[in-house]
């Protein structure tokens, strides 16, 4: 066999049959690398061309409408109309992680909530070694069934060791039962640090919570909220949360009666965060998100094509 019917074995075999690299090699009697180069070659003379047809996408023009309504940087990732829920997270994901891991440098404070979508994005992080930076907990984990701190110190630790940055964990539950434990305990010094970190940070990455859905919220799955809790948010319109503080539809927040206990930044806290990152998947969240963009908590959104459709579809209808 001649190097050109060499070259049309191994790229007929790699490209129409699906056979791994090791597996033409062996036919060939060849080395692995070998068979690369042969392929590369075949890309190179023509031999063999790729061709990418896109399916058709609606992300440009979605993520023009949302940025010109509500005045956010929007990232929407191209998703097949078949994805699942769980599929667009991941999307979702991992374009957060490579977007936040370009933003995040050097002497930087980084604060994140947590939450299932929080966890997706810890996964994807790539490692980016820093100087003089922090991880900075945003919103407190325990409640009356566990502490929180295994399932949080883990995902703030991702966060932490992508970029080589100290931890700042914040000890206090998600929810206080009385409001005045909570004001007492944000006069306790040691408390009172990790506050001042969250209003120093540079980065505020969070997710949108929500009451149900496939992929249900953290907050609304893992004990945080008793049943007379929900039927009070349910009674005062609430939609869902940004960093377990509730919103309503039209992204008030102030005299809502769990917030008194809720241990996350307000929206008025969050917006002196100069960088307020919020990754969303799912059309459960799609209520909730319009009411966050409302409360004007966001200033880049990553979202999936399907959560970006539906999204300018309820903001065009109301």
């Amino acid at each position: 066999m001649d190097r050109e019917e060499t070259l049309l074995a191994a790229s007929s075999m790699y490209y129409l049959q699906d056979l791994k690299m090791e597996t033409i090699a062996s036919r060939l009697h060849m080395s692995r690398s070998s068979v690369s180069r042969l392929l590369k070659q075949a890309r190179a003379t023509g031999l063999v061309e790729i061709t990418l047809r896109p399916t058709p996408t609606r992300a440009p023009g979605v993520a023009q409408y949302i940025a010109g309504q509500y005045g956010v940087e929007v990232y929407v990732v191209p998703v097949v109309d078949s994805a699942t829920v769980a599929e667009r997270l991941e999307q979702v994901a991992m374009t957060t992680a490579r977007m936040v891991s370009g933003w995040f440098d050097s002497d930087m404070v980084l604060g994140v909530a947590w939450g299932t979508t929080l966890g997706a994005i810890a996964r994807h992080l790539s490692k980016k070694p820093t100087r003089g930076s922090s991880v900075v907990q945003l919103n407190g984990a325990a409640n009356n069934r566990t502490s929180g701190v295994e399932y949080v110190g883990s995902l703030i630790a991702r966060f932490a060791d992508a970029f080589d940055a100290t931890v700042h964990l914040f000890p206090v539950p998600a929810f206080f039962d009385y409001a005045e434990t909570r004001r007492a305990m944000w006069r306790e010094r040691s408390i009172a640090r990790v506050l001042d970190v969250q209003r120093r940070a540079d980065i505020a990455l969070f997710s949108i919570g929500a009451v149900a859905g496939e992929v249900p919220s953290h907050v609304y799955s893992a004990g945080y909220l008793e049943a007379e809790d929900i039927e009070m948010l349910e009674s005062e319109g609430v939609v869902g949360d940004v960093c377990t503080v509730f919103l309503r539809a039209d992204g008030t927040y102030e005299d809502l009666t769990l917030n008194e206990r809720a241990t996350g930044p307000t929206p008025a806290e969050l917006r002196r965060v100069p960088r307020r990152v919020c990754a969303v998947a799912g059309d459960s969240k799609v209520v909730p998100l319009l009411a966050a963009l409302r409360a004007g908590v966001i200033t880049h959104l990553v979202l999936d094509e399907q959560t970006a459709t539906r999204l300018v579809e309820l903001d065009a209808a109301v």
